[in-house]
Parts: structure tokens; sequence; C-alpha cells
């Protein structure tokens, strides 16, 4: 006969496992852990000095990059005056249109940084109503100065 102890062993024993199964095993045995990147690390430690340091370095980098890819303003001035001078007639008012035509030969004389922005998603987003089929080329502008 089995005293109190052992049984109280046995039933937690049993139910463990249960759980366990329930629970659909232990993570080492769920291949989809081994598949799931990792999101989150935590920040170092005052007295890591060599991590925060790192963490510097490469939030500076990172900065640098992306104030590379930006344009300065004399990008920004030649993409205005090559907007201008492929500029598609007649004008709504004062607002000078662009076509599609016109908007892709724009991207191909802008530059390399200039790129990203002449894509035929960004000509449908800014698209509206034009009876021609153009966007307006201040609204095109503007949207580079915001995004780029």
């Amino acid at each position: 006969k089995k005293s109190e102890q052992e049984l109280k062993d046995e039933e937690m024993e049993l139910f463990t496992n249960y759980y366990r199964e329930w629970k659909g095993g232990k993570k080492s045995d769920n291949l989809s852990y081994a598949t799931i990147p990792r999101f989150y690390y935590r920040l170092p430690a005052e007295d890591e000095v060599l991590l925060q340091k790192l963490r510097e370095e490469s939030r500076a980098v990172f900065l640098q990059r992306k104030s590379r890819e930006l344009l300065d303003n004399e990008e920004l001035q030649n993409l205005w005056f090559l907007l201008d001078k492929h500029q598609t007639s007649p004008m709504i008012g004062e607002e000078a249109m662009i076509n599609y035509e016109n908007f892709l030969k724009v991207g191909e004389k802008a530059g390399q940084k200039c790129k990203q922005f002449f894509t035929a998603k960004i000509f449908a987003k800014l698209l509206h109503n034009d009876p021609y089929g153009r966007i307006s080329i201040m609204q095109f502008f503007n949207y580079v100065m915001r995004k780029g």
C-alpha cells in the first residue's frame, strides 16, 4: 500500500503530464518557437558600458544612413525644376499638373534618391478626378517633402 505522500506525488506528476499535454508540450518540443523571430531586446543596464556604447554607435550609424537618404535643398530645387519643365497643359487655375508619362520622365532624370517617389502607387494616390488623368505638381512636391 502506498503512503499518503507517494499518492500526492503521483497525483502531482499525473497532473503535470496532463497539463503539459493539454498546453501543447514543452517549449523546446514545439518547433514554432524556433521559427518565431526575437523582437524585443532589453536595454543595457548602467553597469554594462560596452553594450551601451554599442547601442549608441548603432543608433548613430542608423541615423546617418537615414539622413543620407533625405533630399537636400539642391536636390529638391532640381526636382521642382524638372517637374515644372515637364508639366502637362492645361493648367487648372494656377495649379500646374503632370501626366503619368511625364511623371515617369521626371523620375528617370531626378536621380537615385528620388526614384522611390516615382511609382504608379504614389501617382494613383495623388490622382483626384482630373479629366486628363494628371496629378498636381504642388501636391506631389509636398508629398515628397513630407515623406522624404
